[in-house]
């Protein structure tokens, strides 16, 4: 299995419109300096009123399908 770091910052209100299903997508610079593109809804389990911040590592298989999400 495979994992990617990425440091995220998205205030409350700018997840509405990943939340509403408006955005879908969440892009992000990676921790080595890939420029990745994930689903949003994989974030929900770490949104809070102020919004989600942290740092996460994302799971993928081989074939590049998303696994798991932790916060680091």
């Amino acid at each position: 299995m495979q994992s990617i770091r990425v440091d995220i910052s998205i205030s409350a209100q700018q997840y509405l419109a990943h939340y509403s299903g408006s955005v879908r997508n969440v892009q992000a610079r990676s921790q080595d300096g890939r420029l990745i593109r994930f689903p949003s809804e994989i974030l929900r389990p770490f949104v809070t009123r102020n919004g989600i911040e942290g740092c996460f590592c994302i799971e993928f298989d081989d074939e590049g399908r998303f696994q798991r999400i932790s916060r680091v």
